[in-house]
């Protein structure tokens, strides 16, 4: 299979980099550290854009796209650590509303909800079914928390309105990411769907969040590798920069090895959930542990070059550092999947 992006979808994402390296400055991410917030003027200008309504159908105000459209965004809004849920709101929530409502879900609430999201209206965070209980990223400052609870028949998926969450903010390497577990009551009201249908609208949510969550990686290694290569341009020993010593070259280019490769591994799962390719689930696995690979081999180079200034606040390198740190782990780490993707392989499924 020949892969590429249209003129159109590389258009989009060409225009998006240019808002994000305008609007999403270090010194403005840095900012969101002291005052985090789920939305900003810059979730009002993506918003406008189309970009946070993307994966929102289009009669509920969306573009209608998928994640291979999505994907180059996620890139780019990693590439500069986006402070705001686009991952979480228009990659994992807005597909998983989309397809309950497509499903005939009899449940009001969707299309309002889908509405909000496509306006910039409303920050969405979705819990990790696999984890039940854990910290939800993004609950602590959401509008609406898609949340997993046991029922009689197995396990629910409930829309749950944040005034009816009590949620406690959790520390988090990277504060951007509002850290909350969720208290809350779940009942018949809040349930969309339950049983089978909530474990295959669950796996499949599972699915796209690695690879949203992979793309957002593959942006943070790009930039944490930019980040180093200029500066062992700068930084000079024994009268010379450091970047023209061999071994300093070849870490920089073993990282760039690692993001080249994990790529188009990315780009294919995205492409496999929107078709619906029977070995998605297969192709989520392998793209998250790629994509969790390159980035952290990026931020193991990238601390090493800079050594221990790397660390510091004002030092933009650590802004990309626990990003990274903390989303390798986020959906599943890379061994967690490959645990996954070797026990579909001998299941034969």
């Amino acid at each position: 299979m020949h892969f590429a992006f249209t003129e159109q979808q590389l258009e989009f994402r060409d225009a998006v980099r240019q808002v994000l390296a305008k609007e999403c400055t270090t010194d403005a991410v840095r900012a969101a550290y002291d005052a985090p917030l789920a939305r900003s003027p810059r979730w009002a200008t993506l918003a406008d854009l189309g970009v946070a309504g993307l994966t929102v159908p289009e009669p509920h105000g969306g573009l209608g796209l998928g994640l291979v459209d999505l994907v180059p965004l996620v890139e780019e809004a990693g590439r500069v650590a986006l402070p705001e849920p686009l991952a979480t709101t228009t990659g994992i929530a807005a597909p998983l509303l989309a397809d309950l409502d497509a499903a005939g879900t009899a449940d009001a609430r969707i299309g309002p909800w889908l509405d909000g999201v496509a306006a910039g209206d409303l920050a969405v965070a979705v819990a990790d079914g696999r984890w039940p209980g854990a910290p939800v990223a993004g609950a602590d400052g959401a509008d609406l928390l898609l949340l997993v609870a046991d029922g009689a028949d197995g396990r629910e998926l409930h829309g749950v309105d944040a005034s009816s969450v009590t949620v406690t903010p959790v520390p988090s390497l990277d504060p951007t990411r509002r850290l909350g577990t969720p208290v809350w009551a779940p009942s018949p009201d809040t349930v969309l769907v339950s049983g089978d249908r909530a474990e295959a609208h669950l796996a499949t949510t599972g699915a796209r969040a690695a690879v949203v969550t992979g793309a957002e990686l593959l942006g943070l290694a790009d930039a944490m590798i930019s980040l180093t290569a200029a500066y062992a341009k700068d930084r000079h020993q024994f009268g010379v920069p450091i970047g023209s010593f061999q071994a300093v070259k070849h870490l920089l280019a073993g990282a760039q090895v690692l993001l080249e490769f994990a790529r188009p591994v990315v780009y294919g799962a995205a492409w496999a959930l929107d078709t619906g390719s029977p070995d998605a689930s297969r192709a989520a696995s392998v793209a998250k542990a790629y994509a969790s690979d390159a980035a952290t081999e990026a931020a193991r180079v990238s601390l090493q070059v800079h050594g221990a200034i790397g660390y510091t606040w004002e030092c933009d390198l650590h802004l990309f550092l626990k990003r990274t740190w903390a989303l390798a782990e986020a959906w599943g780490s890379a061994d967690d999947h490959r645990a996954r993707l070797l026990d579909s392989l001998l299941a034969g499924r």
